[in-house]
């Protein structure tokens, strides 16, 4: 089954014939600017096993509120356009509809803003933002969440899985530290911070949906190797405070071999190329696995929240059985 993306608002979607669910894609910078080439063979993977993929372009920005705001308002236009495209198209709609139906997924950069769209999700949001940006970028958050006005305003239930997590400095952007450190100082640097993020994920209390997919020779998002390495390396590591910091709320996590760049690639006879020579150019399709583990962590993930919906609805009925209501 072929491929074919569809310009859809500001995305490309292929809708599956008969899907299982909907994947949407957000991939890193550069790369993640032209999803439907640089990820397209990671994408018809994710396609061939039943999905429809809406891929979300990047937008390079140090602000990532605006950026990760819109993308609810485009997960808003595109839940009414897409039941309309499938249905002319002929195929099953009604899927389109069921948020639980949808996934995230991320490559680098492009997790940290599904990271910002959990966090938004959680009720009061506002007040624990407070806690940890000054007024001024509350404010401004907030002006821009109320302009964009999305109609979907959450992510929960929504599985997301990270692949090469990168939560992202200014100084992540930009390699020369006197430099990042001026365009901070004078208040234009990456908003919110790698602190500040890291806090908004450690106090949460959602992240109970994610998986991650990292990579041994990762130097940009790190690795879970890094445990034994410098204590530098181990603040560096993104990959190692995630799991660090998630393991109590069921993360499914898996590390192979690879670089930071391993979903970037096309299809090439029988090898995958992603035209950078300083990663790994050229392998073969033979020996890949991401996708792979990519899809059994995807029906894994939907294994646990459908667990986690049992025992929460099992506690309910305790819970009026204790008060006599049952």
């Amino acid at each position: 089954m072929n491929l074919k993306f569809t310009p859809l608002s500001s995305s490309w979607v292929a809708l599956h014939p008969q899907p299982r669910g909907i994947i949407q894609f957000i991939g890193g910078a550069f790369f993640g600017s032209f999803p439907t080439i640089f990820y397209r063979y990671f994408l018809s993977q994710m396609y061939a096993e039943g999905y429809s993929i809406i891929a979300l372009p990047f937008r390079f920005s140090f602000q990532h509120w605006p950026i990760a705001i819109s993308l609810l308002k485009e997960q808003s236009v595109l839940a009414k356009a897409m039941p309309e495209l499938a249905e002319k198209l002929g195929y099953e709609n009604n899927i389109y509809t069921d948020k639980s139906k949808y996934f995230w997924v991320g490559h680098s950069l492009g997790c940290k803003y599904i990271m910002l769209l959990e966090f938004l999700s959680e009720n009061g949001w506002q007040d624990k933002l407070r806690k940890y940006a000054d007024a001024h970028e509350v404010e401004k958050v907030e002006r821009i969440f109320h302009q964009i006005r999305p109609s979907i305003t959450t992510v929960l239930n929504q599985h997301s899985l990270l692949i090469a997590p990168d939560i992202s400095d200014t100084n992540s952007a930009i390699p020369i530290p006197a430099l990042a450190k001026l365009i901070d100082r004078i208040g234009l640097g990456v908003k919110p911070n790698r602190k500040q993020t890291q806090s908004l994920i450690k106090h949460s209390d959602l992240f109970k949906l994610i998986s991650i997919i990292s990579f041994t020779k990762d130097t940009v998002a790190g690795s879970i190797t890094d445990g034994g390495k410098s204590k530098e390396i181990q603040y560096q590591s993104d990959v190692l405070w995630l799991k660090n910091t998630l393991i109590n709320r069921g993360l499914l996590h898996q590390e192979i071999q690879g670089k930071h760049l391993e979903p970037v690639g096309i299809k090439i006879g029988n090898y995958i190329v992603d035209l950078n020579p300083l990663d790994k150019f050229i392998q073969p399709i033979e020996g890949r696995s991401l996708e792979q583990i990519a899809l059994h962590l995807l029906v894994e993930e939907e294994r646990k929240k459908k667990w986690m919906e049992t025992q929460t609805h099992e506690e309910g009925i305790r819970k009026k059985e204790k008060s006599g209501v049952v």
